[in-house]
């Protein structure tokens, strides 16, 4: 049981697999061709894969950077690393994880069946995460045994459906109404960055449209813009560290050290791109199989990177922005005695990005740089938040990284602290109400209308 139960969570643990496993149901749902189904099944699980390849690049010369940092400026702190944290935790809620991420896929199909909240969330990694995250916290609650499965379980898949749901309306806005949906727990991050973005921004003037002389014609292509911005941000780091720390992480010269990782990192950039077109190109048309046999109207909801190409260039300014807006919120904590949080790197990279992306699809390029600002800040106080939670459970000094990870920490901890089981099964129902809203009011619409198969096909 042990090993069947180990099996299951590899694969709805990997995003790759599941893809494939939704596309290749959507194309038999469709009675594609055989041919077809080959290549429409591995497609996106290539993509994927390719998709992850470019992100490990990107994180290997990333988390580097960050020790740079805290030497070059004498920081210390806690780096936030969703990673670490669960790694740690694994050991001693392994099976408790394990069954919350399995029930938590089962029940998020069960929603997207039988509920107005249409959203398959297909990044298992990050479900994984969420699923490790509830089995701590349920467990300092004092939950135990199918009880802390089968609550930790519903939170998860309700999560997974209701989140994609809420930004919906700007989610289609940013893809140009592609048929996807977010499905990383950023997104409070994400929707947040729109909504300032609206208020603050013109979306009339965005980064998306930016036209670039002859004379600097070189910087359309975004991997060439990302590398020479990523060798500059090396360049500096590296001198102000000094080259007695910098024989530390690297024999090279840091000059060259931070030439090659610069480029490197752009490289991961451009991998990533190219892993989403797959992904799009066949999974977007094979899902309408899921959405007009199994579980009608269904989109899926996908990870945070696939969303880049819609902007490239504000996923670099959004970084940026973010980064900056992590370190003054670092300095403010320290200011007023917590924790000091050092902006991680690969968080402020994707979540930054992807939060540029968003806020200059609805704000331009004002609403991008204000929006990932805050969002940086915001990056900070929450893990910082967190950590006092986290401590009591054991995992001092680590903290989650991501936007949705940190408040669903801080809800449940706190609210059990004061409010004891009881606020944790009215967390519980309020979800529950939440899935039942939509069936109230006929003019509620928590899904966009999906496209046809042979319009995403091409087909006529």
């Amino acid at each position: 049981m042990q090993s069947l139960l180990s099996f299951l969570t590899d694969i709805f643990s990997q995003p790759a697999f599941l893809m494939g496993i939704i596309a290749f149901v959507g194309l038999v749902s469709l009675r594609v061709p055989l041919n077809k189904l080959l290549t429409g099944t591995l497609k996106p699980i290539l993509g994927y894969l390719m998709l992850s390849a470019g992100a490990g690049v990107i994180i290997t010369n990333l988390n580097p950077l960050g020790n740079i940092i805290e030497a070059g400026f004498s920081i210390r702190g806690v780096i936030p690393n969703n990673e670490a944290i669960v790694s740690v935790a694994q050991q001693m809620l392994g099976v408790e994880t394990m069954s919350i991420l399995l029930f938590g896929f089962i029940m998020n199909l069960v929603i997207a069946r039988f509920t107005k909240y249409k959203y398959i969330f297909l990044t298992g990694h990050h479900s994984f995460f969420l699923a490790c995250l509830f089995s701590a916290v349920l467990q300092a609650a004092q939950f135990n045994g199918w009880l802390l499965i089968v609550i930790g379980g519903f939170l998860l898949g309700a999560w997974s459906a209701i989140s994609p749901a809420i930004g919906q309306c700007y989610t289609k806005q940013v893809t140009d109404d592609s048929g996807i949906a977010m499905g990383h727990f950023g997104s409070l991050g994400y929707y947040l960055s729109a909504f300032i973005a609206q208020k603050v921004g013109n979306k009339e003037s965005s980064f998306a449209d930016i036209e670039i002389s002859e004379k600097w014609g070189f910087l359309r292509d975004t991997t060439v813009t990302t590398g020479i911005i990523m060798v500059i941000i090396y360049l500096i780091c590296s001198l102000v560290a000094g080259s007695e720390y910098m024989k530390t992480i690297t024999e090279l010269n840091p000059i060259i050290f931070s030439i090659l990782s610069g480029l490197q990192f752009a490289v991961g950039v451009a991998i990533v791109y190219s892993g989403v077109r797959l992904i799009l190109g066949d999974l977007v048309p094979a899902f309408q199989g899921i959405s007009q046999k199994i579980i009608p109207n269904s989109i899926p909801a996908v990870d945070c990177a696939v969303f880049f190409t819609f902007s490239p260039t504000a996923v670099v300014v959004g970084f940026i922005c973010s980064f900056i807006g992590g370190l003054i919120g670092m300095f403010i904590l320290g200011g007023l005695g917590m924790a000091l949080i050092i902006p991680g790197m690969v968080p402020h990279f994707f979540c930054g990005g992807t939060s540029g992306v968003f806020a200059d699809k609805l704000g331009g390029k004002r609403g991008c740089i204000i929006a990932s600002f805050i969002g940086g800040i915001l990056l900070a106080f929450l893990p910082a938040l967190l950590l006092p939670t986290l401590g009591n459970l054991g995992f001092q000094n680590s903290t989650f990284a991501d936007f949705d990870f940190a408040v669903w920490g801080i809800i449940i901890g706190n609210l059990f602290t004061y409010f004891g089981h009881t606020a944790i099964y009215c967390i519980c129902l309020i979800l529950i109400i939440a899935l039942c809203i939509p069936f109230c009011f006929k003019s509620i619409k928590v899904v966009g209308d999906s496209k046809n198969y042979d319009e995403l096909t091409g087909n006529k």
